[in-house]
């Protein structure tokens, strides 16, 4: 596979190799619509993946069916070669899954440092937090300047980091993404899209759910591509980018 434009690094998939996430032909309803129509992918050790498409096409309904937060009706998910059905969301966060959820969702009323403390919420090691935040205060300045300030007074970006950084305080195995770039100005969406570029470079595992499919495609090793529920195309984010199909329904072209 050929490393992204962005030089996001070479990913570990092999098909000898389990994959982190294995998600199998699952079906998700929402009453009597038909959500997710029986999906199936994966996500290796070292990957980008990102699933694009259109509002509507399932993509954050996927992610909030991964962590628990909705249910399959059929199907399954494995996460390092568990499944995870009947697991509390908050015990998936424990066994090493973390996401960011679209929209941000921080706690307005507590400080950067605060909201960076409640990532940690699974981890016991006071040293191993510690450096956990020095970490994500390395990987985000203006968070580590803004470690005071309250975090409902932060800018949308600023905000997007801080959510970013809330996971990541839980040391995931797999970070899943929501719509990172959603409401930013288009400077913002290039730094945050650096910023998962350089995390992959560190050897983290991303699965990415985002709209503007150009930028998710840059990153990503991998792609799936969605549509009222199913996926309908998937190859490598270069095969996507270069794809006519995909060019003219997502990238303007």
């Amino acid at each position: 596979m050929k490393a992204n434009k962005r030089g996001g690094g070479k990913a570990m998939m092999n098909e000898k190799l389990s994959p982190v996430l294995n998600v199998e032909n699952i079906n998700v309803f929402y009453g009597s619509i038909h959500a997710i129509k029986g999906i199936s992918f994966e996500v290796y050790e070292g990957e980008i993946v990102t699933l694009i498409g259109a509002n509507g096409a399932g993509k954050s309904t996927t992610l909030n069916t991964i962590s628990g937060l909705l249910h399959p009706s059929t199907g399954s998910i494995a996460f390092l070669g568990e499944t995870l059905a009947k697991v509390a969301p908050h015990k998936i966060v424990e066994k090493g899954l973390a996401q960011v959820p679209e929209g941000r969702r921080v706690f307005a009323q507590m400080t950067v440092q605060e909201n960076l403390e409640m990532g940690a919420y699974t981890q016991n090691n006071q040293k191993e937090i510690n450096d956990e935040l020095e970490k994500v205060y390395a990987l985000f300045p203006r968070l580590k300047e803004r470690m005071k300030q309250t975090a409902g007074t932060l800018s949308g970006g600023e905000q997007q980091m801080l959510a970013m950084g809330r996971a990541l305080m839980s040391r995931p195995k797999l970070l899943m993404l929501d719509e990172p770039s959603m409401g930013l100005a288009p400077i913002l969406v290039e730094q945050i899209f650096d910023i998962i570029a350089d995390l992959h470079k560190t050897g983290a595992t991303i699965l990415l759910v985002e709209q503007n499919a150009q930028m998710a495609l840059s990153i990503a090793n991998r792609g799936y591509v969605m549509e009222t529920g199913k996926i309908v195309t998937t190859g490598t984010g270069q095969e996507l980018l270069a794809s006519e199909a995909v060019r003219k329904a997502y990238l303007g072209g």
